[in-house]
C-alpha cells in the first residue's frame, strides 16, 4: 500500500464511526479544542468542500486569524445533516489535496489525529494500524511538523514508543504506544495518561 491507500483508508475508517454514531454521540466534546464530534466533522471536510476562494473570504472574514477561519468554516460545513458529513468524507477518502508546502505526511497525521479526537472520547477502541502511526510519530518529530501540528519546539525529553521502533530527542525518558506519543505532540492531554517514564512530568507541563 502507498501512503495516500493507507490515507483513504483512514478516511473510510472514520467515515463509519461517524456512519454508527447516536444523536447524542454527535454532540460529545472531541479532543481538538472546543469542537464537539459534529463540528469535528465538519472540519473533517472541509478540504473536499470549501473552495480557495471561499476559505480566502474566510481569512478575510477573521482578519487573517487562520484558527479563527479554520473554526469558522468547520461549524459551517457542521451544519450539514450528520449522514450528509460520514457521506462527503467517504466519498473523498481518494483526494490527494495536501496543504500548502506539506507532502503526504501531513493529511496522513491530520486524518489519525482526527481519528483519535473522535474515538477517544467515545470510548470506541483505536483498532489503525500501528505502522501508520509510526509515520505520523516520524512526521512530528519534523521542523515540517511546526507547519500546523507542534506549535512549539519539542520539549526536552526522549520518547521512545514502545509499539514501533522509533526513538527521538534526548533528555528524561517517556515511553508508550505511538498513537499516545503523537496525540501529546499535538497537544491532547488526554493521551498522557498512556504514557509513562520519569520525563512525563516536563512533557505534561509542554502540553499544557
Amino acid at each position: 500500500m502507498t501512503i495516500w491507500d493507507d490515507i483513504a483508508a483512514e478516511r473510510r475508517a472514520n467515515a463509519d464511526v461517524l456512519d454508527g454514531l447516536t444523536d447524542e454521540q454527535w454532540t460529545v466534546p472531541s479532543l481538538c479544542g472546543e469542537w464537539t464530534i459534529r463540528s469535528l466533522a465538519g472540519h473533517m471536510i472541509v478540504p473536499f468542500t470549501v473552495t480557495t476562494a471561499k476559505f480566502g473570504l474566510a481569512m478575510l472574514r477573521a482578519r487573517g486569524n487562520f484558527d479563527k477561519a479554520n473554526d469558522a468554516l468547520a461549524c459551517q460545513q457542521a451544519r450539514r445533516p450528520t449522514r450528509e458529513l460520514a457521506e462527503l468524507l467517504r466519498a473523498n477518502a481518494e483526494s490527494h489535496f495536501t496543504p500548502p508546502g506539506s507532502g503526504p505526511l501531513a493529511p496522513l497525521t491530520d486524518t489519525l489525529i482526527h481519528g483519535q479526537d473522535l474515538r477517544l472520547p467515545l470510548g470506541i477502541e483505536d483498532r489503525r494500524p500501528t505502522e501508520r502511526w509510526a509515520q505520523s510519530l516520524a512526521f512530528l518529530v519534523t521542523p515540517a511538523a511546526q507547519r500546523g501540528f507542534v506549535p512549539t519546539t519539542l520539549p526536552s525529553v526522549r520518547i521512545a514508543a514502545d509499539d514501533v521502533d522509533l526513538t527521538h530527542g534526548e533528555g528524561d525518558l517517556v515511553t508508550g504506544p505511538a498513537w499516545a506519543l503523537s496525540m501529546a505532540l499535538t497537544l491532547r492531554p488526554a493521551a498522557l495518561s498512556h504514557l509513562r517514564g520519569p520525563g512525563l512530568p516536563a512533557l505534561t507541563a509542554w502540553v499544557g
